[in-house]
């Protein structure tokens, strides 16, 4: 009797193994199918990095829309006024390599986002980059050309940017974001023209 009792233990535990081992087997599987898609997105979407341009004529010297462009304390006059962007930074007398810039913008519901930027490169009245170090975006890197023309400056804007939390970004990028941009250097636009386009 007690070596029936054995067998069918001895069976049982069998049993038990042989289905914990399987469930180990189809987790385990699970759980590298899960990472293989997470790692093709997150792989794919690290490619995935929007651009703006946007170029204008200046009626003025390259001098003049350099002075304009490159301080800061201009940036609240180019902004539309629904964002309420505030500059943070004590202003400096001239732009340089190294040079952070604190913000606070409202972008969405009226919420104050801080962001700060700083200025990589600078080459006077010919260029200079503000990349974001902290802010809304995942990427940011903006590039500012200035180029004397006849009749003017030509003023080049090129933004590459990403936004963060994957496809709710994109998502998010084609619903409001890229519309926004658009906006804002509308208004830029036409305040560039306003102040010292004419």
């Amino acid at each position: 009797m007690l070596a029936k009792e054995h067998k069918i233990f001895l069976c049982q535990l069998f049993l038990a193994k042989t289905f914990v081992a399987r469930i180990s087997f189809i987790v385990r599987d699970i759980t590298a199918r899960i990472i293989s898609i997470s790692f093709v997105y997150h792989t794919n979407n690290m490619s995935k990095v929007y651009s703006f341009k946007r170029i204008q004529l200046l009626r003025c010297d390259v001098e003049k829309a350099w002075a304009f462009f490159s301080d800061p304390a201009n940036l609240a006059e180019l902004t539309p006024a629904d964002l309420k962007f505030q500059v943070l930074s004590e202003p400096a007398h001239e732009m340089y390599a190294g040079q952070l810039i604190e913000y606070y913008v409202h972008p969405v519901l009226n919420i104050p986002l801080y962001w700060m930027t700083e200025i990589t490169h600078v080459e006077q009245n010919k260029f200079f980059v503000d990349e974001q170090r902290f802010g809304p975006y995942s990427f940011w890197h903006h590039q500012h050309h200035f180029k004397e023309v006849p009749g003017g400056t030509e003023m080049t804007d090129i933004i590459h940017y990403k936004l963060p939390l994957w496809f709710f970004g994109d998502i998010a990028n084609t619903l409001f974001v890229k519309n926004k941009l658009k906006d804002i250097f509308d208004y830029r636009f036409l305040q560039g023209e306003k102040v010292i386009g004419n």
